[in-house]
């Protein structure tokens, strides 16, 4: 009997052993993450007039992704395999909006209205192209590995968005969309011919689309390569964040006790910054813990991925945690001058709403198959 095609099934039906194979070490890792970046967003906006507001509303958008998130690991995941052609479209209809009605902020249109919320549609892309891709690769996955034909699809299904969300234009998460599909297609194997043909292309496109970037786009890429080269002007941002990475030493400055963020130096403190800040008032000792949570966290997702032995599950594990790794990389590697600054934001620390639903219902998924897993073993 088909896998995906088993109509008998009763995906809503409790059954004990979903609570006796709850994970509660992966929830309490999570819990962990949202309570510290609860703190530290408080902390780089304590200097400020809407202090009182920005960490309670991200108390709040915590509190919505946890009920999020309990409603991700109700249902079967296996319903996803039948809904990914739908969410897909659904994301892509809401990008494609974004050009037409979206809000405008900062010199780019990311974000929808939608009554008194804003919401960022290519936030929830990246876990639509997990969903859809899981579904391809799925059907397809094979010990030779997948032939260039069978990847033109999914380059369709990741060109798409890409497209769009380079339009908006946002190059970081256009940037992350690209690197999460590579991940999960590297994950189910290439074949060796195609493997070298889609490296060729890939260097091809790269070349072609500087010309397609924007000036202020390419002066983020010069600043990265030579941050001294103009230190007041493009080069300030990454300057003074690297300041404050190095001014917390070994124990950091204190909690609140942060000069470079209290003075206003560092730019998007409680949002794209908001590592610097934590290395600036906790120093190294509490980058480093924060790093190792994240580690154990994305140890935890593959392990999951790992126990799970139907293909739909496993794949769809490692797309989200290819995204939360991918992630924390580029934003760190951003704030310490490793990579240029592309506007991350860090899982569960950054303040904002888009990303931590989508990082939430992600985390629902991996406790819905983790909780599942005795109907394979």
């Amino acid at each position: 009997m088909n896998f995906y095609e088993n109509k008998q099934e009763k995906t809503l039906m409790f059954d004990r052993r979903l609570v006796q194979y709850f994970d509660w070490g992966l929830l309490g890792i999570v819990l962990l993450l949202g309570c510290i970046g609860i703190l530290i967003v408080y902390s780089a906006v304590g200097s400020t007039n809407y202090s009182t507001t920005v960490h309670l509303k991200q108390s709040l958008w915590f509190l919505l992704g946890l009920g999020v998130m309990v409603f991700c690991f109700l249902f079967n995941y296996k319903l996803l395999f039948r809904m990914a052609p739908f969410i897909y479209v659904i994301g892509v209809f809401l990008l494609v909006c974004v050009m037409f009605v979206g809000k405008d902020a900062g010199g780019s249109s990311r974000w929808l209205n939608i009554g008194p919320v804003a919401i960022q549609p290519s936030e929830l892309m990246k876990l639509a192209i997990i969903i859809m891709l899981a579904r391809y690769y799925s059907q397809r996955i094979n010990d030779k590995g997948l032939t260039l034909q069978e990847l033109f699809i999914p380059m369709i299904l990741v060109g798409i968005p890409f497209a769009l969300v380079v339009e908006q234009p946002d190059l970081g998460t256009a940037m992350l969309i690209m690197l999460i599909s590579a991940s999960m297609t590297i994950f189910v194997r290439i074949e060796r011919k195609s493997f070298i043909a889609l490296m060729i292309m890939g260097i091809g496109v790269m070349y072609s689309g500087w010309f397609f970037l924007k000036d202020y786009q390419k002066k983020r890429i010069f600043t990265f390569l030579n941050p001294d080269s103009d230190p007041l002007g493009s080069g300030y941002h990454i300057t003074q964040s690297k300041i404050a990475i190095g001014s917390g030493m070994l124990s950091g400055k204190g909690f609140f006790k942060g000069t470079q963020n209290y003075l206003s130096f560092l730019p998007e403190h409680h949002t794209d910054f908001i590592f610097s800040v934590l290395a600036e008032e906790l120093g190294f000792n509490g980058a480093i813990i924060l790093l190792f949570i994240f580690l154990l966290l994305i140890i935890w997702g593959l392990d999951i991925a790992y126990r799970c032995r139907e293909p739909f599950g496993m794949i769809l594990c490692v797309g989200i945690i290819s995204m939360i790794s991918w992630q924390v990389f580029v934003n760190m590697g951003m704030v310490m001058g490793l990579m240029p600054v592309v506007g991350v934001p860090l899982p569960f620390i950054s303040y904002g709403g888009s990303s931590m639903i989508t990082t939430m219902i992600c985390i629902g998924l991996l406790l819905n198959v983790s909780m599942r897993r005795f109907m394979f073993e």
